[in-house]
């Protein structure tokens, strides 16, 4: 699927930031039957950081319109994105990485003194010089 859309870098964070900007478009999956729960999980997992819209993709096997949730950056005017954010460096350097910090984040969520995402983050990608992360 398409959206009219950019997949920025974010300096400082492995994961992107999207943001609605016409004439360009962001290619990604669509997953179909997501509960209310998965939803919820989303959305916290999400945290402060992104505001969930429902945006109009293209399908690309049969160029068909449908709405779609997205997650999109709440900050317009962010000064840490930067150029494009490519999912196939992301795969080889921060996949498993990301991988287990999100399953940590999942595993405490039920947790009455759970972390937010971006603090679940920040404590697994400690913010330094030397952090690939950190641009």
């Amino acid at each position: 699927m398409t959206t009219r859309s950019h997949r920025f870098s974010i300096r400082g964070r492995v994961y992107p930031a999207i943001l609605p900007i016409e004439n360009n478009k962001v290619t990604g999956k669509v997953l179909l039957g997501i509960t209310p729960l998965e939803l919820h999980i989303l959305d916290e997992f999400e945290d402060a950081e992104y505001e969930r819209r429902t945006v109009d993709v293209f399908l690309m096997d049969s160029s068909e319109k449908l709405q779609a949730h997205t997650y999109v950056w709440e900050n317009k005017t962010d000064p840490n994105l930067y150029g494009e954010w490519n999912f196939e460096i992301w795969k080889q350097l921060h996949k498993d990485d990301f991988l287990k910090m999100t399953k940590g984040f999942v595993e405490e969520l039920g947790l009455p003194d759970s972390k937010r995402r971006v603090e679940t983050y920040e404590s697994f990608y400690p913010q330094t010089e030397n952090n690939p992360s950190n641009p």
